[in-house]
């Protein structure tokens, strides 16, 4: 171990850039997605192919924007327990208050990956279709008509992606915070063993 440089201060400081990377690809994953529209002339008539005009599309984004939403707030919470472990002030009661954030962000870390990755795929799949269509219902492809949206929705669901990807890497921090500190009482180690059975 080399002098001057503390164990914990470097999976802290991975955490916190990887929630900022993971709500960066988040925002821009939504926004992608939302601010994609494009009007064009089909048979002198102008339509508009808009997200809500694929519910999986909009359920992505609602999704994407609430999980980057969550990675600020747990970033925020990240610095704010960091400077508190730099400051000492970690002890007593403290700890014990500490374990039960812990146990749900363990829990919501799941949860927001798991989310986001669901979506994303469900909206890759309705996006297929609009892609090469589907003869069998007679549903011609969108693509060839609308091209800059769909390179955008592209976009939005490689950031989506990346996104859920890189959430699934935090949630393994949340596995190794909840799981690394020896429980000090047994109701603090039963505590442990209810969090991870859920």
């Amino acid at each position: 171990m080399a002098a001057g440089s503390p164990p914990a201060a470097s999976p802290a400081r991975m955490e916190c850039v990887l929630r900022g990377a993971c709500a960066a690809m988040a925002a821009a994953g939504a926004l992608l997605l939302g601010l994609s529209a494009q009007t064009k002339t089909v048979l002198f008539i102008q339509r508009k192919a808009v997200p809500k005009d694929v519910q999986a599309l909009w359920v992505l984004i609602v999704a994407a924007s609430a999980a980057s939403g969550y990675h600020v707030v747990q970033l925020a919470r990240c610095l704010y327990m960091s400077r508190l472990a730099v400051a000492g002030d970690g002890a007593g009661g403290c700890r014990r208050l500490s374990r039960g954030i812990t146990c749900v962000t363990f829990l919501l870390d799941k949860g927001c990956a798991y989310m986001v990755f669901a979506t994303t795929v469900a909206a890759l799949q309705a996006c297929f279709v609009g892609l090469v269509g589907v003869e069998a219902l007679q549903w011609s492809k969108l693509c060839n008509i609308y091209t800059r949206f769909c390179e955008q929705a592209a976009a939005g669901m490689i950031c989506s992606m990346f996104a859920a990807g890189g959430m699934a890497v935090v949630s393994a921090f949340s596995d190794r915070e909840l799981f690394r500190r020896p429980c000090s009482s047994p109701a603090a180690a039963a505590g442990a063993r209810q969090c991870a059975r859920l």
